[in-house]
């Protein structure tokens, strides 16, 4: 079986991280995992909307968070439940990028390892996998995940041009 598809990416880096991150990143199969989230997501209406097409969380505070990692040799999937409402991508290796599936869009990351944790920069989108959308309107897309307090712990955050925040989340997560 090849190699986890986030040490494929990262390379020698990947022994850098810290155990609960290296061990997330490390399922083979299945794995579940459950934790708490804040959610903020933006106030213009065309966040609200761009949010809504990708099929991005409400705002919630202190939400009951389930992820399903379900693992194969062609890439990953994860399925997350913010208290109810569902969100899932279809993640990949693309030219020793991560490639991640969300909605219509499709978002090529350059991921880092910087201070024990991962940095996720946006390279490049597309929309619908055909169009092409200037990488520098999706800039301030991204995500850090780290281990603190001996848990998984995640920030998302993504803001675009013109209309702000689209959503911020953040959380922990342990194996369930």
């Amino acid at each position: 079986m090849p190699l986890p598809l986030f040490q494929q990416l990262l390379g020698p880096a990947f022994t850098e991280l810290p155990p609960m991150v290296r061990a997330l990143h490390s399922i083979r199969g299945q794995g579940h995992y459950a934790g708490r989230t804040r959610i903020e997501r933006g106030t213009h209406p065309l966040a609200n909307l761009c949010a809504t097409i990708a099929g991005l969380p409400h705002s919630a505070q202190d939400v009951a968070t389930i992820v399903v990692f379900e693992i194969g040799n062609r890439g990953e999937t994860w399925r997350r439940d913010f208290g109810g409402s569902a969100m899932v991508s279809r993640l990949r290796a693309h030219d020793g990028q991560l490639g991640e599936r969300l909605g219509p869009m499709q978002f090529r990351f350059a991921l880092e390892v910087r201070d024990g944790a991962i940095h996720w920069r946006t390279a490049g989108v597309r929309l619908l996998g055909v169009l092409p959308l200037p990488a520098a309107w999706f800039a301030d897309v991204r995500c850090r995940e780290r281990e603190q307090a001996g848990r998984y712990e995640f920030l998302v955050e993504a803001a675009m041009p013109w209309i702000g925040r689209l959503i911020r989340y953040e959380g922990w997560l342990e194996p369930a």
